[in-house]
C-alpha cells in the first residue's frame, strides 16, 4: 500500500533526477558519522549534495524515466552524489580520500556513463576553453587559403621585378 511518506521520497528522487546535470551513483559502504560530515562537507564546497535514497523508493521512479538504464547499479546500498553543474573532476578527487564511497557510474547531462567514462570526462578541458580552440582552428583555415591565393601573385610581382 503506498503511503504519503513514500509518494514524498519518490517526488524528491524525480526532483533530484530533473534538476540536477550531473547525478553519481556510488556504492556505501558503512563508515563512521563525522567521516560521512567531513565528505559531505567537502562535496558541498564544490555544490555537489550527498542524497541517501532507499532502493526500493528509486527503483520504481528510474523504471518509468528515461534513466531505467541506471536499475542494474541501484543494488547494494547506494549513496546519490547531485549538482547542477558537472563537477566531476572536483567529485573525483574528493572520492580518492573516501575508500568507503565506490562510483559505480553517473549521469552527465543525460548521458550515462561508467565510472571509466567519468574518470575520461573529468579530463576533458571546459567547455569554454574546447569552443575557444575550435574557433581558432577555424578561424586559421580562411587566412592560409588567403595567402596561399596571394602567394602566386607575390611571386609574379618578385619574377617581373
Amino acid at each position: 500500500q503506498d503511503n504519503g511518506y513514500a509518494r514524498l521520497l519518490r517526488r524528491q528522487v524525480e526532483e533530484a533526477f530533473r534538476e540536477n546535470r550531473m547525478i553519481a551513483v556510488c556504492q556505501y559502504n558503512s563508515m563512521p558519522g563525522e567521516d560521512v560530515v567531513m565528505m559531505r562537507h567537502y562535496l558541498r564546497k564544490y555544490n555537489i549534495e550527498v542524497k541517501f535514497f532507499l532502493n526500493e523508493i528509486v527503483r520504481p521512479v528510474l523504471s518509468q524515466s528515461k534513466y531505467k538504464n541506471l536499475l542494474p547499479l541501484f543494488v547494494g546500498r547506494n549513496v546519490l552524489l547531485v549538482s547542477r553543474e558537472t563537477k566531476a573532476k572536483e567529485m573525483l578527487r574528493v572520492l580518492k580520500g573516501v575508500p568507503q564511497i565506490n562510483l559505480l557510474g553517473a549521469c552527465i547531462d543525460d548521458t550515462i556513463l561508467s565510472k571509466k567514462g567519468v574518470e575520461n570526462f573529468a579530463r576533458l578541458p571546459p567547455l569554454e576553453a574546447a569552443q575557444g580552440q575550435t574557433v581558432g582552428s577555424l578561424a586559421l583555415l580562411p587566412s592560409q587559403t588567403s595567402s596561399l591565393l596571394q602567394r602566386g601573385s607575390a611571386y609574379l610581382t618578385a619574377l617581373l621585378d
